[in-house]
């Protein structure tokens, strides 16, 4: 278990042992996790530069004074879209890429609870969790490998409640099974991790469960998912501890920084290590792999959750999802992956 001192410790080694001037996009930015640990990027890093992606011009305003007041050597750009449409997802892309050369860190938050279809055909509770991290991930990826010192992907979601996905019905499961749409959700982000750090083994990718956090997440539910929310809010307290979002995002730091969880090869750990802590053990049981999979306490999850990872893996089931996502970018945005 890390816990919130150990957290804090290793976060205040990022000025000493990371470079001045790292990038950070923060997707889902104008709240919630997504905001606090932006924030405690600013404080930590040295002249960091951060892009704060979402919908919420006022948010960001707040935001990026709050951002000031914690780092005046920071550059703080907003960029408002709606990162639930594809193309919207491709143009911001293109507008980030077009300015830096490198990306230390890509850290997403992006979801919801809304079972509605987009304009292009995608539910958004399907289409920001997975479909929208995947291309900005895909699309920023060739920046993030020319950073040095750092470079990483974090998605926050729920590592370690991974299950069995319906193959025949990827995107449509979410809105016919919508309580079981977590579990799918979880099992596409973390194989698609698997082979994007194959792909890319000089990035790592952390795929993590913040716990229970005080934040306003699923505030546009509806049907169904509304009334889950409701129960959640009312029940949630007696069955788990909920943290703050200023507590959640110093492990959360911990998790897009910490030399514990490396890439498989090419260096840019990450901030030192603080004493007693060890390189994290990858998705396929192997320390050090570069595809992470956490839970709350920044630690590995459960091995029979591992197992099910690699049995996924040897069945093939890797190698389908992934070829269902880069179609369906492609048939949606044009791009080739």
């Amino acid at each position: 278990m890390v816990t919130i001192t150990a957290a804090q410790a290793s976060n205040t080694k990022i000025a000493a042992t990371l470079p001045a001037g790292m990038v950070g996009v923060f997707v889902g930015g104008t709240g919630g996790i997504g905001e606090y640990t932006l924030k405690n990027f600013a404080r930590h890093v040295k002249r960091p530069k951060i892009y704060i992606v979402g919908r919420s011009q006022n948010a960001a305003d707040r935001i990026i004074l709050e951002c000031t007041k914690l780092n005046r050597d920071g550059e703080y750009i907003f960029i408002q879209s709606d990162v639930s449409l594809l193309n919207n997802v491709k143009r911001v892309c293109e507008e980030i890429t077009s300015k830096e050369e490198s990306i230390n860190l890509l850290f997403q938050t992006q979801g919801g609870l809304q079972t509605e279809k987009t304009s292009e055909g995608l539910s958004k509770m399907y289409a920001l969790p997975f479909a929208s991290r995947i291309l900005f991930t895909l699309a920023l990826l060739p920046t993030i490998q020319n950073a040095s010192g750092l470079r990483r992907v974090v998605s926050v979601f729920a590592a370690g409640y991974e299950s069995h996905v319906n193959e025949e019905n990827w995107a449509e499961h979410v809105t016919k099974q919508p309580l079981k749409a977590r579990a799918h959700l979880a099992s596409m982000i973390t194989m698609a991790h698997n082979v994007l750090a194959q792909k890319a083994p000089d990035v790592s990718f952390v795929h993590n469960f913040p716990g229970g956090v005080k934040t306003s997440f699923g505030k546009g539910a509806t049907g169904m998912m509304a009334v889950a929310r409701m129960a959640l809010a009312v029940f949630g307290p007696l069955l788990m501890k909920y943290r703050s979002p200023e507590e959640s995002s110093v492990l959360q730091l911990y998790c897009a920084t910490s030399a514990a969880f490396p890439p498989a090869s090419g260096g840019a750990v990450g901030a030192a290590l603080v004493e007693n802590a060890a390189v994290s053990v990858g998705t396929d049981g192997k320390q050090g792999s570069g595809s992470y999979n956490v839970d709350e306490n920044c630690e590995r999850v459960a091995h029979s959750i591992e197992k099910l990872l690699i049995r996924a893996k040897e069945d093939g089931v890797e190698e389908r999802l992934w070829a269902h996502v880069v179609g369906e970018i492609k048939q949606i945005t044009g791009q080739v992956f």
